[in-house]
């Protein structure tokens, strides 16, 4: 005789699990919130200096900044008072942008290499080492450096001589952080690609590169506002001039090093215009940074 499937006993249903953060055990509340106010404070205590910096170099040089400080000829007299910072403005962006055009694509092919190719083989070792030695090694061993080897081999300072030496300063940075980024790229992004037939620079093109995109423009940007601040290169091949030069060779100048001539005279005028190439050059590098920012995300938007 069949027993009716009405009389047998039904299994209780698991009751549902209580997710919310009041159902947590009070010693892990009190350290999960321990923990965010410990993480707010060191944000805070990070801020400090820095709202500190962004200040003073607004409120000291935002008195002098204009449309004619931007363009006129630096004084020849540094007790003079008026003048702009038109050359260094001009010579900023050409040294910086041309170091940039020289790193950037090296060390981002570099890092492909490294993270895609070479993998654990003894070259790629090897430059990642000498990348990471490169990283530490003080600006004016680069500046020195390409002195040696470019400036006393053709006898004459100039602008492409400062970006020799900013873009062997960019080259290891953009070179790991960039190799970092592409590491963050999930394997299975590779294969997938590769199971629908396509070949591993299409894959690296189509699918790696644009998942990796904003990674590695932070880290490119980081790269270019290092070498934007750098003063020592520029000082040593470069030189000093008073009058906007647009051109890669003949004397330059650029901000950085009027920031430290017109900071070491003892004359409020010269003062001033340190102060007012110094927020110069913040505003650039962070225009700079936005405009790369939003290309990058339009990048990545359309690839996906």
């Amino acid at each position: 005789m069949s027993v009716s499937t009405a009389s047998r006993p039904t299994a209780a249903a698991p009751a549902p699990l209580d997710l919310r953060r009041s159902s947590l055990p009070l010693r892990r509340r009190l350290v999960d919130n321990l923990s965010k106010v410990l993480m707010s404070l060191t944000l805070l205590v990070a801020l400090v200096p820095l709202g500190l910096v962004v200040y003073y170099v607004i409120a000291k040089g935002g008195s002098i900044i204009s449309w004619d400080f931007l363009v006129d000829d630096i004084p020849r007299s540094a007790r003079r008072a008026g003048g702009g910072m038109g050359p260094a403005v001009v010579g900023t962006l050409v040294t910086t942008g041309t170091a940039a055009l020289m790193a950037v694509p090296l060390g981002v092919l570099g890092a492909i290499y490294l993270n895609e190719y070479g993998k654990q083989r003894p070259l790629a070792k090897f430059i990642r080492t000498m990348a990471d030695v490169m990283t530490g090694v003080p600006s004016i061993v680069m500046g020195l450096f390409i002195l040696v080897v470019w400036v006393l081999t053709v006898k004459e300072k100039s602008a492409f001589a400062g970006a020799l030496a900013l873009a062997c300063l960019m080259l290891p940075v953009i070179i790991r952080s960039t190799e970092e980024m592409l590491r963050l790229v999930p394997d299975e992004l590779r294969q997938a690609s590769a199971a629908l037939g396509a070949r591993r620079w299409k894959t690296t093109v189509s699918v790696v590169l644009p998942a990796a995109i904003s990674g590695i423009v932070s880290g490119v940007m980081l790269a270019i506002a290092r070498a934007a601040g750098e003063t020592a290169p520029i000082v040593v091949v470069v030189g000093i001039t008073y009058e906007t030069n647009w051109s890669l060779f003949g004397l330059n100048t650029a901000l950085p090093a009027q920031i430290f001539n017109n900071a070491t005279e003892p004359y409020p005028a010269a003062e001033l215009r340190a102060w007012g190439a110094a927020l110069t050059l913040m505003v650039i590098v962070l225009l700079f940074t936005v405009i790369a920012r939003l290309i990058s995300s339009r990048f990545a938007i359309k690839e996906r």
